[in-house]
C-alpha cells in the first residue's frame, strides 16, 4: 500500500516520506491510501489518524490466517 499526502490547498499528491522527515505538521496535510499499483484508492482524502486507522485494519485482515 502507498500512503500519499498533500498540504491543504495544493493539488498534487506526494509520496509520504515519514512523519519525522516532513517539513510541515501532519495536521496541515490531507492523506490518502492507494494499493501498491496506485490504480485504486483504498482510503479517500482524510486526516492522518483516520487514514492510518484504516491502514491498520487492512493490514490486520490481510495477515489474519
Amino acid at each position: 500500500m502507498v500512503l500519499q499526502y498533500k498540504p491543504k490547498g495544493e493539488t498534487q499528491w506526494k509520496k509520504y516520506p515519514g512523519k519525522n522527515k516532513m517539513k510541515i505538521p501532519v495536521s496541515k496535510c490531507d492523506f490518502r491510501l492507494l494499493n501498491e499499483a496506485k490504480t485504486k484508492v483504498l482510503v479517500e482524502k482524510g486526516s492522518y489518524a483516520r487514514v492510518m486507522k484504516r491502514f491498520r485494519q487492512i493490514e490486520f485482515f490481510k495477515h489474519k490466517g
